[in-house]
């Protein structure tokens, strides 16, 4: 009696192995979660010219208060990436409390120091496909809070030198952090099926090609 709902489940899982294991990333839909070595996943990715034609900033709708908490993006990244927790006041407010940037290997102890980076600048994501995109779409890869790696607090000073390069142009001053940018890098276009441009890719797989094949896990927004 219980074998068509064994053989269902049996089929589940391995259609979810398919999606973890084989390398076409391109084929995977919202929601599956795909995991690959970097260099594959970088393989995995689109490569075209970008285009920027049309990009404005504000079709980037952020730091928006999702959850309806009274916290907005940039204030939930500072609190869940603080070191030391501050305190929250009335409005979300946030007071004392410390956080590390690491594109600089710097602490800071007042959030005003900090800008909260798009790991991939949205002009970047504009030029590599988000064009092409709904404006709620474009919205949620402006806050995106589901992936840690999409968002992140930074030095002002370091975030503002970066502004919207790709890794042919910028790479983080604390070169001890590269490896790890990279990485990154290679898991949110992949999160959101963003191409790659030529020298883009050569300069990251440069990068990569300096440490192990360590594999990313990453789960589809679009």
């Amino acid at each position: 009696m219980r074998l068509p709902r064994i053989v269902g489940a049996a089929a589940a899982v391995v259609s979810t192995l398919t999606v973890l294991l084989t390398p076409g990333a391109a084929h995977a839909a919202p929601g599956d979660t795909i995991v690959l070595p970097v260099r594959d996943a970088l393989a995995a990715l689109a490569v075209q010219d970008e285009d920027r034609t049309g990009y404005e900033r504000t079709k980037f709708r952020h730091w928006v208060d999702a959850d309806r908490d009274g916290c907005n993006t940039r204030s939930e990244v500072l609190i869940e990436e603080a070191v030391t927790a501050p305190e929250q006041g009335a409005n979300c407010a946030l007071t004392g409390g410390s956080w590390y940037s690491p594109y600089d290997d710097t602490y800071f102890t007042q959030a005003r120091a900090l800008d909260i980076d798009h790991l991939v600048p949205l002009a970047e994501a504009w030029d590599s496909g988000a064009s092409a995109w709904t404006a709620a779409e474009r919205q949620a890869y402006a806050n995106d809070l589901d992936d840690s790696r999409a968002l992140i607090a930074v030095s002002a000073t370091s975030n503002r030198s970066k502004a919207d390069q790709d890794p042919t142009t910028w790479q983080p001053p604390a070169t001890g952090h590269r490896r790890t940018y990279a990485t990154d890098w290679v898991a949110i276009k992949t999160r959101w099926a963003l191409a790659v441009d030529p020298a883009e890719q050569a300069a990251i797989s440069e990068i990569l090609d300096t440490c192990p094949n360590a594999p990313i896990e990453v789960t589809r927004a679009r």
